[in-house]
């Protein structure tokens, strides 16, 4: 079912930040900081895979994201909804649902064996693909989805994430270069903002996340 109700930006952005603190998505530590992929030190996490385990969180951030796909790129506009490998995958198939489109799914790389392929699922010519993930930190990967995709020869113009991070220069820039528009729900921003507004951590920790946050590449703990 097509949601019909469209709360705005601000509400979506507020309510699922409050909804991942809820769920344990979202892990505050600055004595004891997170080792990310990159091998650099942060007090922040957010695992958005937990989101598929809790129905009433889940059924409600697929309604926003459906309701905010058409808004901030249109109602008629998709033809497939592509989901990447893995965290982007159950996603793509809710919002697929939701706007009653196919879904397809994106391999990170060609499985190496049978048709050798990235693209799972039917994928045509001319199609207008939306590519749905978990959530972008510096838009790498999505890249490479959207040039698998775009491979096919369909095309792929834009992204839907539940989180984007918002803390890196020129991820936006990088990703409009591609020809690659970026739609989100929330931010670190729209984090931080709400586990204040909560009080879900010490002021000592939150002090510490926005530090982080106003300079990733730099900040050590204390």
């Amino acid at each position: 079912m097509i949601p019909s109700s469209f709360p705005t930006k601000e509400e979506i952005a507020r309510l699922t930040a409050g909804m991942l603190i809820e769920i344990g998505a979202v892990d505050f530590n600055a004595t004891v900081p997170f080792t990310h992929a990159s091998g650099k030190q942060a007090p922040t996490y957010v695992d958005c895979r937990k989101v598929v385990s809790f129905p009433r969180v889940r059924s409600t951030l697929m309604d926003f994201m459906a309701v905010t796909i058409m808004r901030d790129a249109g109602f008629e506009v998709f033809d497939n909804i592509a989901g990447g490998e893995t965290a982007g995958i159950p996603f793509a198939a809710f919002v697929a649902e939701r706007l009653a489109l196919p879904m397809t799914y994106v391999r990170k790389k060609p499985k190496g064996y049978g048709r050798n392929a990235r693209i799972e699922g039917v994928m045509t010519e001319g199609q207008r693909v939306l590519l749905v993930e978990d959530l972008t930190t510096d838009g790498g990967s999505k890249l490479s989805f959207v040039d698998a995709i775009r491979e096919t020869g369909a095309t792929c113009n834009a992204t839907a994430v539940i989180f984007f991070y918002d803390i890196y220069a020129g991820v936006e820039k990088t990703l409009a270069d591609h020809d690659v528009q970026l739609i989100s729900l929330c931010t670190w921003w729209d984090v931080l903002a709400e586990a204040k507004a909560l009080e879900a951590y010490d002021a000592a920790t939150l002090a510490a996340v926005e530090a982080y946050l106003n300079d990733p590449d730099d900040w050590q703990p204390a």
